[in-house]
């Protein structure tokens, strides 16, 4: 019976429901609407002695990053030599909110070996930097507003995504969707990022 009378209504308004629905379910608990609670990391720290190319990589960190495919493109040939880890983003993605204390806690743990970069698509950017306000990170972020950056690394089915290359600037794994865990993600880093 339901289901037939939300066949009738049209998409925008299953949108604005769904959506209003999500709203109430994050202000009811949980993860605070994507607010960390968690120290973050002292990233100075955690990634002092850092090889140069990833040193100079995260002496952006917590930066949006213009300049489309070319520019990312760019990036990742600057990091040749090092394995990435590139994770696709919204700030308006709650599961996104909820897998960004991973991404600081794991790229302390593995910034030093493997290189993180972070592709915010389909976003407004003061939205995006009020977000990583909220949740720094020690690299940078590429602004994607069409989803140009996703496509080419082959994540733009849905968010979040991560894509993993090897020192060799080869993409070997995309993960579509959020991780379950901390510990899931740790251990696709160990095993697409750090080859074990």
């Amino acid at each position: 019976m339901i289901s037939a009378e939300l066949s009738k209504l049209p998409t925008r308004a299953l949108c604005l429901a769904a959506a209003v629905a999500a709203l109430g379910l994050s202000a009811c608990g949980g993860s605070g609407g994507g607010t960390s609670t968690a120290k973050t990391p002292d990233y100075e720290q955690a990634l002092a002695g850092a090889p140069k190319p990833l040193a100079k990589l995260y002496a952006k960190g917590d930066r949006l990053v213009a300049g489309g495919t070319s520019a990312f493109r760019g990036q990742l040939d600057a990091l040749r030599g090092n394995p990435v880890v590139v994770n696709v983003w919204a700030s308006w993605c709650e599961p996104c909110r909820e897998e960004f204390p991973y991404l600081q806690h794991l790229s302390a743990r593995y910034g030093k070996r493997v290189a993180f970069l972070g592709v915010d698509t389909q976003d407004n950017d003061a939205a995006a930097r009020t977000f990583l306000g909220e949740l720094p990170l020690p690299y940078p972020s590429y602004t994607d507003p069409n989803q140009d950056i996703a496509r080419s690394v082959g994540a733009a089915v849905g968010l979040p995504d991560t894509a993993y290359f090897d020192a060799s600037g080869k993409r070997v794994f995309v993960k579509q969707g959020q991780y379950a865990s901390e510990d899931d993600f740790a251990a696709d880093i160990k095993r697409y990022a750090l080859g074990g």
